[in-house]
């Protein structure tokens, strides 16, 4: 069982005020992870977000939500409406011993009740905002609205994925919240960096679209280099050879799917002959594929009937092997791929394992426990873990408002019947 003590973390010291909304949960999470006090600021009566399911138990219920567990451990919880003036007065209170603010407002909002950078840098200087939208605080989109769907399409990553004769498709579990999230932590603590030396506090301008054009790798330098825009091609890739050749990327295996492709470059070529090596020990490899020379074989030359003749074999050698054969072969070997894995053969994989990974999170409230994804990685300073579940509605008001702002139950209650928390 990991430990409970937060002060073991490396961000133990510090803490977070989250208002995200889906686009930004992750940002506080990691924070969280690695052992900042996070607190999740919801309005009156919880984030809406609450009602993304799935469920658990397939029980719809806003304090049952898998999205809001996984998205939003290592943090407490309160609620607050920042509309209010007495509300904006607790959150300029709780802004003045906090270290990061998170946010995922259209640009502007917060401005308009005065909780901009600019208002709360005057109550700490040091502060970092963290601002996370679909597409940034300036520009002609910056008040655009945006759903996964949308931030996936216009960073481009959708024309590349799917079929040439069909529509372009994004992934189907939402990707965009994923990758924005670990970019604005990312920015988040390089503001954190800055701060630690220079004793300043800034705002970190976090573009959704921005942060997926990563998600696709090289494929927007193709324009760049080549003047060629790269076209979606189901299975295959197009892009590495001057004469327009396509490369198979996934294969049919025996029990499902594998990611090879044939490389170029010096790591590619390795590859190339490992898997040929692999072929001749199983009897499979024709005389033209042990015959060729890897060191010199030129993937930008290499024409679509030179490909053809190569991937045949190969096809029908990968239809004979297994996923958990090829990854052993693959490291075996040095080469370049990897099996295409089920969300159960992640949660089996041996690595993982190796790595106590998996984490059980107690949740007295369902009378459960539950198996989560832990700690993104092992640091030899300080722990990063799921230190606490996703807080209940409103869970943690009267210890953040009583015991540290030092309300009395009165107020508290006063203000709940007012709608301001």
């Amino acid at each position: 069982m990991a430990s409970s003590d937060r002060n073991e973390g490396l961000l133990s010291p510090y803490r977070a005020l989250d208002l995200t909304d889906e686009l930004g949960f992750l940002c506080g999470k990691i924070l969280g992870d690695l052992g900042a006090d996070v607190i999740k600021i919801e309005p009156p009566g919880g984030d809406p977000s609450r009602a993304i399911g799935p469920f658990y138990k397939n029980q719809i219920d806003p304090e049952k939500s898998l999205f809001w567990f996984g998205f939003n451990n290592n943090k407490r919880g309160i609620t607050l409406n920042l509309e209010s003036p007495r509300g904006r007065e607790l959150f300029l209170q709780l802004v003045a011993t906090s270290d990061f603010v998170i946010e995922s407002f259209i640009p502007g909002y917060l401005d308009s009740l005065n909780l901009g950078y600019a208002a709360l840098s005057k109550v700490n200087p040091r502060v970092v905002l963290t601002s996370i939208t679909p597409f940034g605080q300036t520009g002609p989109y910056s008040r655009f609205k945006a759903s996964d769907i949308e931030i996936m399409a216009l960073s481009g990553c959708m024309s590349l994925t799917g079929d040439i004769d069909r529509p372009p498709l994004r992934v189907t579990f939402p990707q965009s919240c994923g990758w924005t999230g670990s970019y604005a932590a990312t920015g988040a603590l390089a503001a954190h960096y800055h701060r630690g030396r220079t004793g300043e506090g800034q705002q970190v301008d976090v573009s959704a679209q921005a942060c997926l054009l990563w998600a696709f790798s090289h494929a927007h330098t193709f324009w760049d280099l080549n003047r060629h825009v790269e076209k979606r091609a189901g299975s295959f890739m197009t892009g590495r050879s001057i004469t327009g050749a396509k490369m198979r990327v996934f294969w049919p295996c025996k029990d499902g799917y594998l990611n090879f492709i044939i490389y170029g470059g010096e790591a590619g070529r390795r590859t190339n002959q490992a898997l040929v090596d692999w072929m001749d020990s199983q009897g499979t490899a024709p005389d033209f594929l042990k015959q060729k020379d890897w060191k010199t074989f030129d993937i930008a030359k290499v024409t679509q009937d030179e490909i053809d003749r190569m991937e045949e074999p190969i096809g029908e050698f990968f239809n004979g092997v297994t996923k958990a054969d090829f990854f052993k072969q693959v490291v075996q070997r040095q080469m370049l791929g990897y099996p295409v894995a089920s969300v159960k053969e992640i949660f089996e994989d041996p690595q993982h394992e190796a790595r106590n990974f998996w984490q059980t999170v107690e949740h007295p409230e369902l009378k459960s426990a539950i198996e989560y994804p832990g700690g993104f990685a092992k640091f030899s300073e300080g722990a990063c873990q799921i230190w606490r579940r996703a807080p209940l509605i409103g869970e943690h008001n009267r210890e953040i408002y009583g015991q540290e702002l030092r309300m009395a139950p009165a107020e508290i209650a006063e203000l709940q019947k007012q709608g301001v928390i």
